[in-house]
């Protein structure tokens, strides 16, 4: 079967309101894919800058796969969290983007939204915190629904990742 490699970090995260700022990340793929190695999910620490307008994670992404065919490319999906000075959490932005199709080194630069939710609720977290989140965490990644929200941007994580490809050709893929 031909390969996939993907290797590299997710940097960090910019243009948030506050700091102290962790991410949690998945990688979705098609049916016709197998993680042959890797982790498919994970957290990040917590960043908790004291000068800086952007969190630092450094966090290792380092995944192998097989691979029958092109559809369902490998997807990357983030959920930003801030973390309060009681340790309490609260989500700040979704996020997804494609892995790169082509072998070698790619910064990658991905935006992210939250639920805006009714009056009521903007209102509410305002004083309480919290806030709107997907019942479906499904919908970062997929089809229309998504369109149907309302969101409000927030900032970007970003991401560097090496793709290396294996025996595509060989198994008659083209890419």
């Amino acid at each position: 079967m031909a390969e996939v490699h993907i290797v590299g970090q997710i940097v960090g995260a910019s243009g948030f309101p506050d700091h102290s700022l962790f991410c949690k990340w998945g990688i979705n793929t098609g049916g016709a894919w197998k993680a042959l190695a890797g982790l498919r999910e994970g957290q990040t620490q917590v960043d908790t800058p004291q000068q800086h307008d952007a969190a630092y994670w450094a966090h290792p992404i380092d995944i192998h796969y097989a691979t029958k065919g092109l559809q369902g490319w490998p997807k990357i999906h983030f959920q930003v969290w801030h973390q309060d000075s009681f340790g309490r959490n609260e989500l700040y932005g979704y996020g997804f983007c494609h892995v790169p199709t082509t072998p070698g080194m790619h910064e990658i630069e991905c935006p992210t939204w939250r639920p805006s939710g009714s009056f009521k609720e903007q209102v509410s977290q305002y004083f309480l915190g919290g806030g709107p989140q997907l019942k479906n965490p499904d919908l970062i990644y997929s089809g229309a629904d998504r369109y149907r929200l309302h969101t409000i941007a927030m900032g970007s994580v970003h991401v560097r990742l090496g793709v290396i490809l294996r025996n595509f050709d060989k198994y008659g893929i083209e890419c």
